[in-house]
């Protein structure tokens, strides 16, 4: 690398001429390429960022000036260029550089990012700081067009444009995030795309309109009004530019000399600016630039061919779902699908194309599609939102209120459950219990395995009630799947054997780590019993009670934060119950979880048949000493 290995901080790129810009852009790619090709990670994003980062460390003084980078999947080039090159192979990796920015990790990160349309109202914050400590320094915003359809990115826009603070938002437009743009906002980005260049013809026609014989106040009015009526006719509606931002652009955001001066003409502008910057997602790359979607987030690949490296495995629950959903929507014509941007990632797109009429992917905006969807379900049709658990955190008011207040017969499928892997603390799903947990009518399902997903999904329709299915990322069990489906009675957990020392209860795939602990504490002498518990909300109480009254030890696992799980649940059943006699133990999580592969974050938190058994045992020691005292006395 001639030239990246040149680059120890920003401030060295200033030394680089546009030739050899030129040629680091492309050390830059190759470098992501030979990176996320064997880690894995989001590549077409950050494919089209390399000259729109380097344009913006020549143009802006990091640290001191703040650069907030939306979702933040697209700091791989930022993390390059701020002194990280070094450690940039451990991308993703247990103990290595996170895949979004991190504040711990780099003081050029001054904000950590990992869901989408946060960073306008993180910049605001910093401007407004900076203003009323009379500091002096710039900040960016770098938000995609995708992340423009959800609504707290137009909150803080309307609360920018009704203030004086400097303020500077980069419009990253590549027309893709996740899944195709959707909505009206992709179709205004596009009409400015092709619409005519605003800044140089709004400057032709004043030059023009200067030259009318006529320098009275009226006549100077009305040329005010004539310069007004331009913008709206060569950019459609400038619904920025009416919200209190200046508005430039479009730029080409592959020109770093376009994009440096655009920048620092920012800079010189009082109030909020909105650069709009258009750039090819997968650029330099042709397989990422043929499939964005693809390698949006993407697993190991062949970095020579694109192709990604599949090994034989059982379908993954989210295939399971997808196959699912499209068998029951061709007997039902009353299914509907609703997501939030994840179609392709919550395994909706065969969905989508069997029914077109049928599925609404409504972009960023996880508020309004479950919000969208009780309207659905109240007006008589059956929908299903399928969104990853950790964007769940959004809507949940329109959980709480719009769906489960009025008892709307919404099925919710809870898609990356429990940890996730390497996209780390900000996409694990290991919160939804607690807050799920809490909310009345809503019946709270996770299954054991692919097949039983399944007979879930089948039974959510039949229970005519708010339902939630909570599943993994993760490949399936690879146990056989049932053809046709059948209803599991509500609230019926499954006892999978029994036990007369200790009952292991489990939920979801850790459920096989509970029977493969009671075989290995049988080795031990110990009789474990194992229960799956299929049902969260409601808790089957007569079998859970039986089952600890007879063992009098407990130990609870979930691939879940211990606040509010599934162990704390039990607790509270017991107490009702007043079986304060029986000792529980709980596994789970008891903080925010790192990034690292999924077997290496259950190795390091504990969340394994080891510990299970360690646990199992120190109770029913604990219990025959117990006994032995009390037979001394």
């Amino acid at each position: 690398m001639q030239f990246l290995d040149k680059i120890e901080s920003p401030k060295d790129l200033k030394k680089l001429t546009n030739v050899e810009l030129t040629k680091l852009a492309e050390e830059i790619r190759q470098e992501m390429i030979d990176v996320v090709s064997v880690n894995g990670g989001h590549l077409a994003s950050n494919l089209g960022v390399v000259e729109l980062t380097i344009a913006l460390h020549r143009a802006f003084e990091s640290p001191k000036d703040k650069i907030i980078w939306d979702v933040g999947h697209q700091s791989y080039v930022h993390k390059l260029l701020t002194n990280r090159k070094e450690s940039f192979k451990t991308l993703r990796q247990f103990g290595g550089l996170a895949g979004f920015p991190k504040r711990e990790e780099s003081i050029h990160d001054c904000f950590d990012t990992g869901h989408s349309s946060t960073s306008i109202s993180a910049a605001l914050g910093f401007a407004k700081a900076r203003d009323i400590k009379n500091e002096n320094y710039h900040v960016v915003a770098v938000i995609g067009d995708g992340a423009m359809s959800a609504g707290m990115a137009y909150e803080a826009l309307n609360h920018a444009g009704n203030t004086e603070s400097n303020l500077i938002v980069v419009l990253n437009d590549n027309e893709m995030f996740i899944s195709p743009n959707v909505g009206a906002m992709s179709s205004y980005l596009n009409k400015i795309r092709t619409a005519p260049m605003y800044d140089k013809k709004k400057k032709e026609i004043e030059i023009l309109l200067k030259k009318i014989p006529a320098i009275g106040p009226s006549v100077a009015k009305a040329v005010e009004k004539a310069k007004d009526g331009i913008k709206y006719f060569l950019v459609p509606g400038m619904l920025f530019e009416e919200l209190g931002l200046t508005y430039l652009g479009p730029i080409n955001g592959h020109d770093i000399p376009s994009l440096e001066k655009v920048f620092k003409q920012a800079k010189l502008k009082k109030g909020p600016v909105l650069v709009h910057v258009v750039t090819c997602k997968g650029k330099g790359y042709e397989p990422a630039k043929q499939s964005p979607d693809i390698f949006h987030g993407v697993g190991p690949f062949s970095k020579e061919t694109g192709e990604l490296i599949k090994k034989d495995s059982p379908p993954t629950y989210t295939q399971i779902f997808g196959q699912t959903i499209c068998e029951l929507a061709l007997k039902d014509d009353s299914i509907v699908a609703v997501t939030a941007a994840m179609g392709s990632g919550t395994g909706l797109d065969d969905f989508g194309k069997l029914f077109p009429q049928r599925f609404f992917d409504v972009g960023i905006a996880e508020q309004h599609a479950v919000t969208f969807a009780a309207a659905l379900a109240i007006a008589g049709l059956k929908p299903i939102v399928s969104m990853y658990s950790t964007f769940y955190q959004r809507a949940y008011d329109q959980v709480l209120h719009d769906i489960c207040l009025q008892n709307a017969n919404v099925v919710l499928a809870v898609d990356r459950a429990g940890i996730v892997g390497e996209d780390g603390p900000t996409h694990h799903g290991i919160f939804d219990i607690s807050f799920f947990r809490a909310i009345p009518n809503l019946t709270l399902m996770a299954p054991k395995d692919e097949n039983e997903l399944k007979h879930m999904i089948y039974s959510a329709f039949t229970y005519k009630q708010p339902v939630a299915v909570r599943y993994p990322r993760s490949i399936g069990i690879g146990v056989p799947i049932d053809e046709t489906p059948v209803v599991i009675e509500k609230g019926k957990a499954e006892l999978l054997r029994q036990g007369k020392d200790i009952t292991l209860i489990g939920y979801g795939p850790v459920v096989y780590m509970c029977l493969q602990a009671a075989q290995e504490l049988e080795n031990k002498g110990i009789d474990a019993g194992v229960i799956n518990l299929r049902f969260i909300n409601p808790l089957d109480h007569e079998l859970i009670l039986n089952e600890a009254m007879k063992s009098g030890k407990i130990v609870t696992v979930e691939d879940h934060i211990l606040n509010g799980g599934v162990g704390s649940a039990i607790l509270e059943l017991l107490e009702s119950h007043a079986a304060r006699n029986i000792e529980v133990e709980r596994i789970g999580y008891e903080d925010y979880v790192e990034h690292g592969s999924i077997p290496q974050l259950y190795e390091a938190y504990g969340i394994t048949p080891q510990k299970i058994i360690e646990s199992a045992e120190k109770l029913v020691r604990k219990k025959a000493r117990e006994r032995l005292l009390s037979g001394q006395e």
